[in-house]
């Protein structure tokens, strides 16, 4: 082979490499996001029980790359190293493929947090790393030979490349490249969306949602949060400044309550309410309160949708939740079912509950009122701006 084709040869293989050692490293910089990455590729692969393994695999897969990319970069080994490469090139060009084809809501993650690409860029980038490695490494024969000092180079930066990984594992990334990095400036944005405010507030798994109140005192309204130290404290968004949110407060039952003062307004407010709605439906249903939940496909159909049931010897109580979305319930019992939020009736007959699409953040909880069931009469709760 001539001078020429052979240094083209070990160029493609170095722009491979580059990119492989790139990718890997800025992954290795942040273990736990590599873990976040893994774990949704996990979920969308449909082998969400090994989302125990996420951080580690994530963690591996980035080293696999980093010291891959050093083999191609210094030349050792260079057959091998171009097989596992190939190897590995090709799968992740068949992993981007189903990206592209089903195009879910998640980030490829090829370079962390440091550059975002659409799934199509993604699979671009692959093709053409594949097409590098594949001029790389065909005809294998003439790979030519490697000097001893870079058998030397590529253990140094392995070495150098595992105490790298060690260390951001104990300690944070060396380079944060997500937006709340230290020193960076977080404000809201014009406009917030609402709807993705309030999703984060239905928490019927982890007990029940709770406003405090008292003698609070309000932050400082209108200000950016945090500028560093471009300006004093007094004149940002964490003063403390307003007035004192006072009054009293008198509960007659669950949810129910009088109040005067300052308090009274907050109480009044649309997430106050929004959350005394949701406390109010957890407690009337026993199933939201301590039942077991299924999200099976053989039982539901949905996003973000679920089945819970308790019982014990004077209690039977199911109720199916639904989240953002419509769903489709399956094998339920037969019999007459209420929605807690906003009073519709549904009736039963082949054990098959479908709701319609519903609008992001929004909710539908259907109460089973059968025989023998603990069921209840209607809407629960005031009239709120998020639950409709």
């Amino acid at each position: 082979m001539g001078y020429i084709s052979l240094k083209m040869k070990r160029f493609c293989g170095f722009i491979a490499g580059f990119v492989f050692f790139l990718s890997g490293i800025v992954k290795l910089m942040d273990p736990v996001g590599a873990g976040l990455v893994m774990d949704e590729y996990f979920s969308f692969l449909h082998i969400s029980f090994l989302s125990f393994s996420a951080k580690a695999a994530g963690v591996l897969f980035a080293l696999a790359e980093t010291v891959i990319g050093t083999a191609l970069i210094t030349g050792v080994w260079r057959k091998v190293t171009a097989r596992c490469a190939i190897a590995l090139q090709a799968f992740f060009t068949l992993l981007t493929l189903l990206l592209v084809i089903f195009n879910p809501e998640m980030d490829c993650g090829c370079f962390g947090e440091a550059i975002h690409l659409t799934h199509l860029q993604t699979f671009i980038k692959n093709i053409i790393l594949l097409a590098l490695l594949l001029a790389y490494y065909i005809p294998c024969a003439q790979l030519g030979d490697t000097l001893k000092k870079k058998y030397i180079s590529f253990g140094l930066v392995t070495v150098s490349v595992l105490a790298f990984t060690i260390y951001s594992l104990i300690y944070i990334p060396l380079i944060d490249f997500t937006a709340y990095k230290p020193g960076a400036v977080l404000e809201a944005g014009a406009e917030v969306n609402t709807d993705e405010m309030y999703e984060s507030v239905f928490t019927y798994f982890r007990g029940i949602p709770c406003l405090y109140y008292g003698s609070e005192i309000e932050f400082q309204k209108g200000e950016k949060i945090d500028v560093g130290p471009n300006a004093p404290l007094s004149t940002t968004g964490r003063a403390y400044f307003g007035e004192h949110l006072e009054g009293t407060v008198e509960a007659n039952d669950f949810s129910d309550f009088t109040a005067t003062g300052t308090v009274k307004e907050t109480l009044e407010k649309p997430l106050s309410q929004h959350i005394s709605k949701l406390n109010a439906i957890r407690r009337a249903v026993p199933a939201l309160q301590k039942g077991q939940y299924t999200t099976s496909s053989t039982y539901v159909s949905g996003n973000m949708a679920y089945i819970r049931r308790f019982t014990d010897e004077s209690t039977d109580s199911l109720a199916c939740v639904t989240i953002s979305g419509g769903a489709t319930f399956k094998g339920l019992p037969n019999g007459r079912y209420v929605d807690a939020v906003t009073g519709d009736v549904q009736n039963v007959t082949s054990g098959t509950l479908t709701v319609p699409t519903i609008g992001k953040a929004n909710m539908r909880v259907y109460v089973c009122c059968g025989e023998g069931f603990t069921g209840i009469d209607g809407a629960i709760g005031g009239t709120g701006t998020y639950l409709k």
